[in-house]
């Protein structure tokens, strides 16, 4: 029996500036070889040029779904939710139904970020009989790996774009950001800031003095 799963894992949570972004990515044994063989990896212990590489093999190599949530409409959902992990949690159950209604899985592994009930509160319908399992460190499983690196290359490209689109270089992270948000301060205004960053963060309250 060829067993086919499905891993989850974000990027752009701990970013100040940038997008929210939450991939899928849909595995068997064989692709899950093949995947590690072209050095697929928890993201975060890669380069950013290796994200992108690993993350054109897998395209080519897998199924997987992306949910991308700009600032703009991350700003929006956050002033909904009033929490962040119930919006990684609505963001992932997104990914989820959109996986399980295209393709075939046996179950689901997610890199854990909040009490299991949180995101069993927001799954979809299809979804809610698919098994889901919650693991510490989930990027030991090849799949969640794979997912890491597709949303964090989606992150960072989309990064790139609104840094043309505001002629600022955006960076990433959350440390050493205050000055890049009071240049789009001086150039633009609040508005413009929220359209590229995260402003429940306290960098927003920092630069902006009221």
């Amino acid at each position: 029996m060829n067993m086919k799963w499905a891993g989850l894992d974000e990027s752009g949570k701990g970013d100040y500036f940038g997008y929210l972004v939450v991939a899928g990515v849909v595995v068997d044994e064989a692709s899950a070889a093949r995947l590690r063989s072209v050095g697929v990896r928890d993201s975060k212990k890669m380069s950013d040029r290796a994200v992108q590489s690993a993350a054109r093999e897998i395209r080519k190599i897998c199924k997987y779904d992306i949910v991308k949530i700009s600032p703009e409409k991350y700003n929006q959902l956050y002033k909904k939710f009033r929490n962040l992990n119930k919006m990684l949690a609505w963001a992932h159950a997104r990914v989820m139904e959109n996986i399980v209604e295209k393709y075939e899985v046996d179950h689901i592994v997610v890199d854990k970020f909040a009490d299991e009930d949180v995101l069993k509160s927001m799954l979809f319908e299809k979804s809610k009989g698919k098994k889901i399992v919650q693991e510490v460190r989930g990027e030991r499983d090849t799949a969640v790996a794979a997912a890491s690196v597709l949303a964090r290359a989606e992150f960072l490209r989309t990064l790139g774009s609104l840094s043309k689109e505001v002629g600022i270089i955006l960076p990433k992270g959350a440390t050493h950001v205050e000055a890049t948000a009071k240049k789009i301060l001086e150039k633009y205004d609040e508005n413009t800031l929220s359209l590229v960053a995260k402003t429940h963060f306290k960098t927003t309250r920092k630069v902006i003095k009221k």
